[in-house]
């Protein structure tokens, strides 16, 4: 069937370039969100004053659909503080918020099943609780958190092609662009899954490699 569309052929690699902008939404998502939700997970875990804020944030992000969030960031909040920020950009900065409100989550769990006798035997040994979190609580939960961030890279490239609506010139945006052009469907949607399908194995396969090479002896988690 495909021979019957030679104008697509030429489309196809197009198409194919936009995951060089979807791995920069879903790597700049994914690292923001480490950052934020590491750090909320610790305070959840740890505070109790700043408890009630960090809850409030995940909820909100959480309970907040992406598109909304996308035009509530893009023509709200950032031109309110004087900022203007490209699609691109934009974009990154809050799929990692919202990123951050469920990689807390994954975090938290992994940092309460690493159990709390660990933290006070390195009280015990002269250890401040600043230095034993970072140093015996913090390792063995991030190895314990692979399975389920891996999950979370997955979510992260599926809703990165919600980015479409800013304009970011992602999969998505390119493969409408090509079914207007081509006026054929199936073709450009069909190759763009395909796309998806192979990033998202690719992705969850190397955190499966890091899993296996730093995953604590003893401990049975399988991904």
């Amino acid at each position: 069937m495909i021979w019957k569309y030679p104008l697509l052929l030429r489309y196809l690699l197009y198409i194919a370039e936009g995951s060089v902008w979807t791995f920069g939404l879903v790597g700049g998502g994914l690292l923001i969100g480490f950052l934020i939700g590491l750090s909320i997970a610790v305070g959840q875990v740890y505070t109790k004053t700043a408890k009630p804020f960090l809850d409030a944030y995940v909820w909100f992000f959480r309970s907040t659909p992406l598109l909304v969030l996308l035009f509530l960031f893009y023509w709200g909040v950032f031109p309110a503080l004087g900022r203007k920020l490209s699609p691109l950009a934009c974009s990154i900065v809050v799929l990692g918020l919202r990123s951050g409100a469920y990689q807390s989550q994954i975090f938290r769990g992994a940092i309460m099943s690493v159990g709390e006798s660990q933290l006070m035997a390195a009280l015990a040994l002269g250890m401040s609780e600043i230095k034993g979190v970072l140093h015996i609580v913090l390792p063995q939960a991030l190895r314990i958190s692979l399975p389920g961030w891996s999950n979370e890279y997955a979510i992260l490239l599926k809703d990165s092609a919600i980015c479409f609506a800013l304009g970011v010139i992602e999969i998505l945006t390119r493969t409408r662009f090509v079914v207007m052009a081509a006026r054929e469907a199936l073709i450009p949607y069909f190759f763009a899954g395909v796309l998806f399908l192979v990033l998202t194995h690719v992705g969850t396969k190397l955190v499966q490699i890091v899993y296996e090479r730093t995953k604590i002896p003893g401990l049975i988690w399988r991904m």
